[in-house]
């Protein structure tokens, strides 16, 4: 018994670290993702790679900080009472709950610095550097856009999309801002890799083929390197065979 203190605040301090560090939980609160991700599904995101400067690819899925002008300035209050209210916010910051922070955001990456993305084609289809795209992840019954527009994207930054294109207010809505419509990359939080709740849209988050295959940006523009999904559950772990690798010294030194 007076071991239990001392175990919940390590448990609280992995968690503080897996999500600052590692890997956090989001909320999905809206349709604007559909049919990839569904209202409530809760999605892990790699904050590993970004530490080591890699950038998003083409085709992933990010969360990112509001750039600024992209969130409805009025929220709708919690119900929650005050003590409600602290106990899932210490669980939220220790990365116990899913963040509801309604300061991020979560779209497709469609265009790198130096690409230039353009709808529609005689096809009615987007293209990237000049190369119509397929978009299987696009949900039932949208077209690829029905704003009309041409944008190359600055260094540093990212041209982001929803996948239900019929209702996200992505960058296309924001081509008056600073950035026309593009986000920084230094906005992005990490990578959406897995859908892991509910049990039933369980699945790993692939990059798109007609994304993927695209040609890499011209020589001495900085690379992007897509995040190993597979970094954040190794280091994960290594975190949980710690305890196992202590009992067994303690074990060795009873002998």
């Amino acid at each position: 018994m007076r071991e239990l203190p001392l175990i919940a605040v390590v448990a609280v301090v992995i968690a503080l670290v897996l999500k600052t560090f590692l890997v956090q939980v989001f909320v999905i609160p809206s349709g604007s993702m559909e049919q990839t991700l569904q209202i409530g599904d809760r999605v892990l995101v790699d904050k590993l790679t970004p530490w080591f400067g890699n950038e998003p690819s083409r085709g992933d899925v990010v969360v990112f900080k509001d750039p600024g002008g992209w969130l409805e300035p009025d929220h709708k209050p919690s119900s929650d009472g005050p003590a409600m209210r602290r106990v899932k916010g210490v669980l939220s910051a220790a990365g116990l709950l899913p963040s509801e922070d309604e300061r991020d955001l979560i779209k497709r990456v469609i265009g790198v610095a130096g690409d230039t993305v353009e709808c529609c084609d005689a096809q009615g289809k987007l293209s990237v550097n000049g190369k119509p795209l397929d978009e299987p992840y696009l949900a039932a019954g949208n077209a690829p856009s029905k704003l009309t527009f041409k944008v190359t994207v600055p260094a540093g930054r990212l041209w982001v999309m929803g996948d239900h294109r019929d209702i996200s207010a992505d960058s296309r809505y924001h081509m008056a801002n600073p950035g026309s419509g593009t986000i920084p990359v230094e906005d992005v939080v990490g990578r959406a890799f897995v859908v892991a709740w509910p049990l039933s849209h369980f699945r790993q988050l692939e990059v798109p083929d007609s994304l993927s295959s695209l040609p890499t940006r011209a020589a001495g523009e900085s690379g992007a390197v897509r995040p190993d999904p597979a970094e954040p559950p190794l280091v994960m772990g290594v975190l949980g065979a710690l305890p196992a690798l202590a009992r067994r010294r303690r074990a060795s030194r009873g002998t």
